[in-house]
Formats: structure tokens, C-alpha cells, sequence
């Protein structure tokens, strides 16, 4: 038998943990590793508990989630925890944060619950929860608050044809798009995207297009958000 997901919640607001343990705890493939109600918390339990996925809030005290999920799951950590974050923020500077700070996954509160253990269930197997069109329309609307790496494209130890897959994971689209895009089977596709993520160390494909925007290899004109993208501080 396969061993059950263990998921750690962490939300300040009690009536929204209760029911997130509920409706987690009941499911056969699941099992509640622990429940806290500010990051900090949730850091130090991940340390006793060890849990497979993280359920993550953002706005929290002591210590918020894109904090928590940073230290869990951000660059640099040792044993990074996967995270899937549920907020009642939508496309703001929060999802972004969350997902430089190393979430797998981006979910709404009110979101109904097979939504929720699905996303649970596919960050858990190491795939991001994010499919190529919310990946597409989530950063993208924040191109214009990235600010480029400094080097550029010439830095980046990847060969011509993995940039030209980086770049069209970046835009949204899918292996089996971009096999059609470039004329060669899903399977080379999904060689060439696995090579990606080992040259440049990056864990699913929500931080390759954190990174593709980051090194400037994808601009607005691509990703086509006109008006929609706001306008305020650069990211660093």
C-alpha cells in the first residue's frame, strides 16, 4: 500500500483550520501531521512532524506565510517541505511572493474541497499545481514589476534549444504545445524540460517561469497581459 500523504495545516483562523483538518483527516490517502495557527509555528512543527505538504495561509502573526514558506521551502534549504498555499488573495503581490518564496501550488479559500485535496494530491507527488494558463496568467501579470538578472540570457547554462522550451513553458504552454510549437514528439519535450530543471536546479515548473522572468528571457509583448499587468515597485 502506498503510504498516505502527511499534511501539516496552518491557518489563524480556526473555523477555516477545523474545517481544513476535517475535510483532509477524511480522506483515505491522507493523514493530518498537525495543525498551528502562525508561520513560526508551522516552521518549528515541520521540523518535529515532517510532513509531506504544507497547507499554508498567508496573512498570519508572528510570522506571515510568504516567511514561513521561504524557510521551509526556499532556496538554500536543506530538506525543503512542499507547500501549497490557500489564501482568500487573488492575483496580487502575494501569489507571486509565494511562489518566488518556493510554493508548489496557489490556491483560493473558496475554492470547493475536491479542489483542495486535488491540489494537495498533486503537490505531493512533486508536480506544481499550477497548470500552463494560471502559471501564464499569474506571473505574467507581474513581468513588469521583475527586474532582470544582470548577465542576461548568455549566463544561463542551458543550450539554445532548452531556451526555446524555457521560453514557451514561460508563455503558457503546454508540452504537448510546445511539441507542436517546435515540431518534435511530448516525450522530447518532457527530456528536455526534466534537463532544465536539473541544470538550473529548480524544482517544478512554477519556479522555471519565476526564473525565465527573472533572467528577462520572456517580456510582456509575450505574455500579452496589456493594461491588466499593475504598475509598482521593481522586483528585486
Amino acid at each position: 500500500m502506498t503510504a498516505p500523504i502527511r499534511v501539516l495545516v496552518c491557518d489563524d483562523q480556526v473555523l477555516i483550520r477545523t474545517g481544513l483538518v476535517t475535510i483532509i483527516g477524511a480522506q483515505p490517502d491522507m493523514e493530518v501531521a498537525g495543525e498551528c495557527g502562525d508561520g513560526q509555528a508551522a516552521v518549528d512543527l515541520a521540523g518535529q512532524v515532517h510532513p509531506d505538504v504544507v497547507v499554508m495561509d498567508v496573512r498570519m502573526p508572528v510570522l506571515d506565510g510568504i516567511e514561513a514558506t521561504r524557510l521551509l521551502a526556499g532556496a538554500g534549504v536543506p530538506h525543503p517541505v512542499k507547500v501549497l498555499v490557500v489564501t482568500t488573495f487573488n492575483l496580487d503581490e502575494y501569489v507571486y511572493e509565494a511562489l518566488r518564496a518556493g510554493a508548489s501550488g496557489f490556491l483560493l479559500k473558496d475554492a470547493p474541497p475536491a479542489q483542495l485535496l486535488h491540489g494537495i494530491r498533486t503537490v505531493g507527488t512533486g508536480a506544481a499545481l499550477l497548470d500552463p494558463e494560471v502559471t501564464r496568467r499569474l506571473v505574467g501579470r507581474y513581468a513588469a514589476r521583475i527586474r532582470p538578472a544582470e548577465g542576461g540570457p548568455q549566463d544561463i547554462p542551458l543550450t539554445p534549444r532548452e531556451l526555446e522550451v524555457l521560453r514557451l513553458i514561460a508563455n503558457g504552454l503546454s508540452n504537448s504545445e510546445i511539441a507542436a510549437t517546435l515540431v518534435i514528439s511530448p516525450e522530447t519535450v518532457k527530456t528536455f524540460v526534466s534537463r532544465i530543471l536539473a541544470k538550473l536546479n529548480l524544482r517544478d515548473r512554477v519556479q522555471a517561469v519565476v526564473y525565465a522572468y527573472h533572467q528577462g528571457l520572456v517580456g510582456l509583448g509575450q505574455v500579452g497581459c496589456g493594461d491588466a499587468c499593475p504598475v509598482g515597485p521593481v522586483w528585486r
